[in-house]
């Protein structure tokens, strides 16, 4: 199954080599990238200092309401996408991303009423998302180019999997915004085709309703690998300069 996804990425990547780079210099590269991910959550209980055990929502739903301030667990999961990068800039790009991604967290249920904590569960969320960066490369070296992106990331949840403070995790919601920033580095090994990896931080930036006084935030870590397809820049011919033979921007 591994083999088709790689033989099917790298057929659509030389399409578009034909259909597009041969029309327009505005877009500057394609790739595919894999990743590995560590995410986790923040809950912070505004009513943790006022619980009273008569309060229908501590009973009625079996005290999950009432997760304690705290961090869960991290736990690893995985995601894998495409992009395109644009611009005609020689340091600034526009890197747009299709992306599937799990984000995973370990949780461990308390019990106010009953004072016991349940065993490590997974709570998880499946998701396509729609992420932009504006792309900034630092420098051009010899042998790569180092970048730093900032952008924000348009997440879609098409399934979650819910085990541990079910109320407030639940609610969050079907269509989400998160940040992102990241570092990254480009190798040039071979002249069209470059390797990369990026490290991203990707943390909630917009404000979830509290529910039954608690809200939740996430945090997400992110380590790709990936390759994307440069097409060669034109060579510039001067009659009273020298030729410049373009560098694999």
């Amino acid at each position: 199954m591994r083999k088709i996804i790689i033989i099917l990425i790298f057929v659509i990547l030389n399409l578009f080599q034909n259909l597009i780079f041969a029309q327009t210099r505005f877009i500057r590269g394609i790739g595919a990238f894999v990743g590995v991910n560590s995410s986790m959550n923040r809950y912070r209980n505004f009513n943790s200092k006022t619980i009273y055990r008569g309060d229908p929502n501590f009973i009625n739903a079996q005290n999950m309401y009432y997760p304690e301030n705290h961090y869960s667990h991290d736990m690893q999961n995985f995601g894998f996408g495409l992009l395109l990068e644009f611009l005609r800039y020689d340091n600034l790009r526009w890197q747009t991303e299709l992306e599937y991604t799990h984000k995973s967290v370990l949780e461990r249920n308390y019990d106010w009423f009953n004072n016991v904590r349940g065993p490590l569960t997974p709570n998880m969320y499946t998701q396509i998302q729609w992420n932009n960066y504006l792309k900034y490369f630092l420098y051009e070296g010899n042998k790569g180019a180092p970048y730093v992106m900032l952008g924000v990331r348009l997440e879609y949840n098409l399934a979650y999997s819910i085990t541990a403070y079910a109320p407030v995790a639940l609610a969050r919601p079907k269509i989400w915004f998160s940040g992102d920033a990241a570092v990254g580095y480009e190798f040039f090994t071979w002249k069209k085709w470059h390797p990369f990896v990026e490290f991203h931080w990707n943390p909630d930036v917009i404000y979830q309703p509290p529910v039954a006084g608690t809200t939740m935030r996430n945090r997400t870590y992110e380590l790709r690998i990936g390759i994307i397809y440069r097409p060669a820049k034109a060579r510039i011919d001067d009659c009273n300069a020298p030729k410049y033979h373009g560098n694999y921007y």
